[in-house]
């Protein structure tokens, strides 16, 4: 078995390149992609947290994150979709023209 700071490195490295990626991308779909890669990390958090421990609370966590991720994903997917269908772009500096 791992050390848990195996898992907490791994953990902060996938939210870096999260990070970075939302900051640095232009593409909605790839900053949606890295906003899950942060989600993943915090959840990776969760679990070898509560395995160190010995209790489930890390994982009933997860369990209520993972939903509403995949609630987000639905509903953010339905966007890009929405806008793509009236723009025919994704590009994050074409959705501030929806301020209109």
């Amino acid at each position: 078995m791992l050390a848990l700071e195996n898992y907490l490195v791994l953990s902060a490295i996938l939210f870096s390149i999260g990070t970075i990626g939302v900051l640095t991308r232009r593409n909605a779909i790839v900053i949606f992609m890295c906003v899950e890669m942060m989600l993943n990390a915090v959840n990776l958090t969760l679990v070898a947290f509560s395995r160190y421990l010995g209790n489930i609370d890390g994982q009933v966590f997860v369990f209520f994150i993972m939903t509403v991720a995949a609630a987000e994903a639905a509903v953010g997917l339905a966007l890009m979709i929405a806008f793509y269908k009236n723009r025919e772009s994704i590009d994050v500096e074409d959705i501030n023209v929806m301020k209109l």
